[in-house]
Formats: structure tokens, sequence, C-alpha cells
């Protein structure tokens, strides 16, 4: 009976560590990053994006917000060019939880406890790239990925993406 009262706790467990959003990046070493002070949005980039113009608004906000916040400004003639990709795949888990207990060390199959339950859940992973070009040289400088769960609630979707944005930015400029 315990073990029954387990699952509900670690179903919340793992439903909890799904949220989380997994961030990395990558730079080109030789930059020296200090000499960025502005920033514009790489048009022709953002506009080849392929989701709704509603999210795209919405990241394009919440970047413009975390450089704004790092005391990065806004310019017609930037040092900085920003740009972003997204990618999106459809996650499938089939978890299976056995009535019994098998024989011997550890879990096992025990042929006389049938009815085990499985469980079958989707979710939609997302991907987001932010892009930080060279203006002058046009060149690809650092470049950040998150990649986490995403949600069809609107009310939840500004706070997601928020948090991408905020997890990725936050590994500019690199630290060495």
């Amino acid at each position: 009976m315990k073990s029954l009262k387990i699952i509900p706790v670690l179903l919340l467990l793992v439903l909890s560590a799904c949220s989380a959003v997994r961030v990395n990046a990558d730079y080109d070493r030789g930059t020296n990053f200090t000499q960025y002070k502005t920033y514009a949005f790489h048009k022709s980039g953002i506009d080849k994006v392929e989701i709704s113009e509603f999210d795209k608004k919405r990241i394009l906000r919440a970047i413009d917000a975390q450089l704004s916040s790092m005391g990065m400004t806004k310019s017609e003639t930037p040092d900085l060019l920003v740009n972003i990709f997204t990618k999106e795949r459809e996650k499938v888990e089939v978890s299976q939880f056995n009535a019994g207990w098998g024989y011997g060390w550890g879990f096992g199959w025990n042929p006389y406890l049938w009815g085990g339950q499985n469980f079958v859940s989707s979710s939609t992973e997302g991907t987001l790239y932010i892009d930080l070009i060279d203006a002058k040289k046009k060149e690809l400088i650092w470049e950040g990925k998150g990649v986490g769960n995403l949600t069809e609630n609107r009310a939840d979707k500004e706070q997601r993406i928020n948090e991408f944005v905020a997890k990725i930015l936050a590994q500019f400029p690199p630290q060495e």
C-alpha cells in the first residue's frame, strides 16, 4: 500500500523535471564581447521563422527586455544583429508500472501478479536558438539554445517564453 502512495509523488517529480529549460551556448573564442553595446533584430532572418506572429512578438519582446536589462540599447546602426530560430517535436513517453514484486534481488517478473499499468503521455518539446551576429563582419559570434516543454495555454505562454529567453541570455556574454 505504501508503494501506491509513492507513485503520485514520483509522477509529480517527473512532471516538474519536464518543465525545466535546458540551455547551453557556443561562441567564437576570438571575440571581445565588451565591444558590443547596441543591437537590432535581423528582420530578414526573423521573418523566416515558422511560428505564429504572436509567439514571435513574445520572443522578441523578451529578448528586448533581457538585452536592455544588460545595459544594451536598440539602435539603427547596431553592433549586434539578433536572429532567432525555432524547432519543435512531439514527445511520446510510455511508462509501465507492474503491480507485483518478483523474486531474487530487486524487481522482476511475477507470473502470479498480472495487471500492471501502462501510462502514455505526450508533450511538445520546443527549441529556441538565439543567434548574435557581428553587424559589421556579418559573422555569427554567439549562439544560445534552450530546450523545454511548450504550452498551448495562452496565459502561460508569455511566462514560458520569458523563462526560455532569460535562461538562454543568462549565458551572454560568455564567462571564461
